[in-house]
């Protein structure tokens, strides 16, 4: 997954050439109409079937099939660089549509407080730029490495590679996913089993064993959701996981990070070929996150004076307010954005309902904490989408001379396209909410928050959730930052999609067992790791392959909720 090796200095040093422009003509019109497309989509679908598919893959085949069009300009979209723009425009307005403008707006909706809809509109829309600038800050730092497995963005970048290139990769791609696509349509979960051969296996393990447990334990008599068991333990992983953030932080003696030199990032050209390092720092990761925290607290400012919170608590009770809206707002998507990058799955809704929980256990007024869960909800779902389109991109560039400016630029080019595609996403929420609204379209958590707020907590909740916060938390500080196996143990456990388990652990089986397969009969240590190198290449393109096809099948369930 590093930038390829073969890189030399002498290409290194030749002059960068340019990376395709967001704003370019024929980019820029085909990333606005499907950005509209991926809007209504995602709208469609999460006030239908409570789900927003991602919708990359969809975007990059249009723009393949657009740049096969003999016309002029439009053979411009053959580009693999220009075909990643736009699929990150459109998956990012699905994900910013659904999850990050109408989920909050439904909030105050649902709770039959039509007036503060407006006001949620503008902080949610604070929430998702903040959330964006912040990932664009710090994807491939040690705490979101572009070296994690980010599932979604692997598919959308073989897709995109087998569509330019075609050969024995397309065949390998092509044939898992239409495994994917038939396992979604007979609704088995193939996209778990495509995770299984992507990421960490024990980070999955622990995601595989938290879905298996969630699924069954219903079987045996315990309700773990009724019992808040899931976000107990997520409570407890999440303080240790947002530890070992500000661990990573850190600065080392010497004037750098130590394990980024090591890796190349200080090297000089030659070692920019073999890997490139890592292109953020840990300095420029303080930086992002704090820089991160601080504009969230400014966007819960604006929310408590537009949604008036400020007339309704008391100056210490708002000063309270402002901090845990920026407090919730930065642990929602750095927790998201984790699981995403392990698991591919990430627990919005669930984090967000623990932020709901501790405003209840500490009486927060219903508007000023239907505004508080408004906003955390804004947070996380682009922050890990956006992490998939790096992914992608960094997979697509990875053969670029020199690497790193070729990376950085088109890292920057990605991140334009998707502000293209958040703002069409506003214009769509926002000329569609009433009628979706008024029609009884309402995303069905944003009713389950409402709900929650309306009802209150049975005695003892918050005692139960606290007990079972310390063996998520040594869980999670067991297997360390890299694994984050306590944080995935909580999201199997917080999802717990039917026969999702099954898939990932017979997807790590497989894994381990065509490994071994491929080792027989080779002594040679250096030849066996070039075997255990080709099997993952081999199986990370059957599991992109199966994620891409079940993500069609996810976006075929349009003319299901119409």
């Amino acid at each position: 997954m590093n930038p390829n090796p073969q890189a030399t200095a002498a290409a290194a040093d030749a002059p960068p050439r340019p990376h395709p422009r967001a704003f370019e003509p024929v980019t820029l019109v085909l990333t606005i109409v499907l950005s509209v497309l991926g809007a209504l989509i995602g709208i469609v679908l999460i006030t239908t079937l409570g789900v927003s598919p991602n919708t990359a893959v969809i975007g990059a085949l249009v723009a393949m099939l657009v740049g096969r069009i003999p016309v002029g300009a439009l053979t411009r979209m053959r580009s693999k660089h220009r075909q990643n723009l736009v699929q990150s425009a459109i998956s990012g307005s699905t994900f910013a549509a659904a999850n990050s403008l109408l989920t909050p707006i439904a909030v105050p909706f649902a709770l039959g407080r039509n007036d503060l809809v407006w006001p949620m509109l503008g902080g949610a829309v604070i929430g998702l730029a903040v959330d964006s600038w912040v990932l664009y800050r710090v994807f491939d730092s040690k705490l979101l490495p572009a070296t994690g497995s980010w599932p979604a963005g692997i598919a959308a970048a073989e897709t995109i590679k087998a569509g330019d290139t075609g050969g024995r990769k397309a065949a390998i791609l092509g044939v898992g996913a239409v495994v994917g696509f038939v396992g979604a349509l007979f609704k088995l979960p193939t996209s778990a089993a495509g995770v299984g051969f992507l990421g960490n296996i024990w980070a999955l393990a622990m995601f595989g064993v938290g879905l298996t447990v969630g699924q069954y334990a219903p079987d045996f008599g315990y309700d773990l959701g009724g019992n808040h068991v899931p976000h107990g333990l997520m409570i407890g992983a999440g303080l240790v996981a947002l530890t070992q953030a500000l661990l990573l932080m850190r600065t080392r003696k010497g004037g750098g990070d130590g394990a980024d030199r090591a890796e190349g990032a200080d090297a000089g050209p030659e070692a920019e070929g073999v890997d490139g390092g890592r292109t953020v720092q840990a300095p420029q990761l303080r930086r992002g996150l704090l820089e991160g925290m601080g504009l969230f607290v400014c966007g819960a400012v604006v929310i408590a004076i537009a949604g008036g919170v400020v007339g309704g608590l008391s100056l210490p009770a708002l000063v309270g307010w402002v901090l845990l809206a920026g407090v919730a707002a930065i642990v929602h998507q750095l927790i998201v954005g984790l699981a995403a990058m392990h698991s591919g799955w990430f627990p919005a809704f669930a984090v967000t309902l623990i932020f709901l929980i501790i405003g209840l256990v500490l009486h927060i007024p219903t508007v000023p904490l239907a505004l508080l869960v408004g906003y955390t909800a804004s947070t996380g779902p682009a922050f890990a989408d956006l992490g998939y389109d790096f992914k992608a991109g960094w997979l697509l560039r990875r053969d670029a001379a020199p690497w790193r400016p070729f990376e950085i630029e088109g890292r920057r080019q990605q991140y334009l396209a998707q502000l293209v595609g958040f703002g069409v996403a506003l214009v769509v929420v926002a000329v569609a909410w009433k009628a979706f609204f008024s029609d009884g379209k309402v995303p069905p958590v944003a009713e389950v928050y409402v709900t929650t707020i309306k009802t209150g907590l049975e005695p003892g909740t918050m005692t139960t959730m606290l007990l079972w916060a310390i063996p998520g938390a040594l869980v999670q500080l067991i297997g360390g930052p890299s694994r984050q196996m306590g944080v995935l143990l909580a999201t199997g456990l917080l999802v717990a999609t039917p026969q999702a388990g099954w898939m990932v652990l017979g997807a790590l089986v497989v894994r381990q067992l065509y490994t071994v397969w491929r080792r027989r009969g080779i002594a040679d240590a250096r030849a066996r790791k070039e075997s255990d190198e080709q099997a993952e290449n081999d199986l990370s393109l059957v599991g992109a392959g199966l994620v891409a096809g079940s993500s069609l099948n996810d976006v075929g369930q349009l003319t299901k909720a119409l």
